[in-house]
């Protein structure tokens, strides 16, 4: 079976420092995967070449198709869409705006729309005439998933939506995880936090230093080896 996201001997740089080594992950349709590492161990700049922001050699395939040297709007368009570390949302917008601005580049009829994802994140919906700054850490990186959703994407990407919330808040984010998925989307997942990664994924990547170190299922990977892969530590 074709891989729905296919990536082969994908590198990047910035400048003069390589920040990707031939990585190789596959993520296929009605799949959540997670990929953890520490800080600096590249996850974020894959997100940003399959999104097209860096423009890496190797390649890139969505459901069979060339992605690798399109322009971020294009890739898009193409139905990945990404949920940025930081959240980056417009300060002078309000929730509603926000969310609204992730319809742009829908294509067609597709699940996600204001009513969803209302119904996905119901504090949205009490809070939708609020500036989307003025909301919580959580309530915004709620916002910030709500807009990529909104284009009706066929591959999420999120980069570190925990980072720097409240267990309790987590939770709560987490626990979208599984309805975004039932409505047909895949999704990758970017996450520090190893046990939370275990607990939402289907599979797991584990990245240091620009390389995939381990791979595997929650059910099959040790928690020594996912330590030493965590860490660069050898036998």
């Amino acid at each position: 079976m074709t891989a729905l996201l296919d990536i082969r001997g994908l590198t990047a740089n910035y400048g003069d420092f390589q920040a990707l080594f031939g990585v190789d992950l596959h993520l296929d349709a009605g799949e959540t995967v997670a990929i953890i590492g520490a800080n600096g161990a590249g996850k974020t700049t894959l997100m940003r070449a399959i999104t097209g922001i860096v423009r890496p050699k190797g390649q890139i395939d969505l459901d069979g198709k060339t992605v690798t040297r399109l322009a971020a709007p294009d890739v898009l368009q193409q139905g990945i869409a990404m949920v940025p570390e930081g959240r980056k949302l417009f300060p002078s917008l309000s929730v509603e705006e926000n969310l609204l601005i992730g319809a742009h580049t829908r294509k067609g009829n597709g699940v996600w729309n204001l009513e969803t994802i209302y119904a996905l994140f119901p504090i949205l919906q009490e809070r939708r005439h609020n500036p989307g700054t003025a909301l919580s850490g959580g309530q915004q990186q709620m916002v910030a998933i709500g807009r990529a959703l909104m284009s009706n994407p066929r591959v999420l990407l999120c980069d570190e939506i925990s980072l720097g919330l409240a267990p309790v808040v987590i939770r709560d984010i987490y626990a979208a995880v599984p309805k975004i998925k039932a409505s047909g989307t895949s999704i990758i997942v970017v996450e520090q936090d190893i046990g939370q990664a275990l607990k939402i994924a289907d599979r797991v990547y584990c990245m240091m230093e620009g390389r995939v170190t381990l791979t595997g299922t929650p059910a099959t990977l040790t928690r020594a080896a996912i330590h030493d892969a965590y860490f660069g530590v050898t036998p």
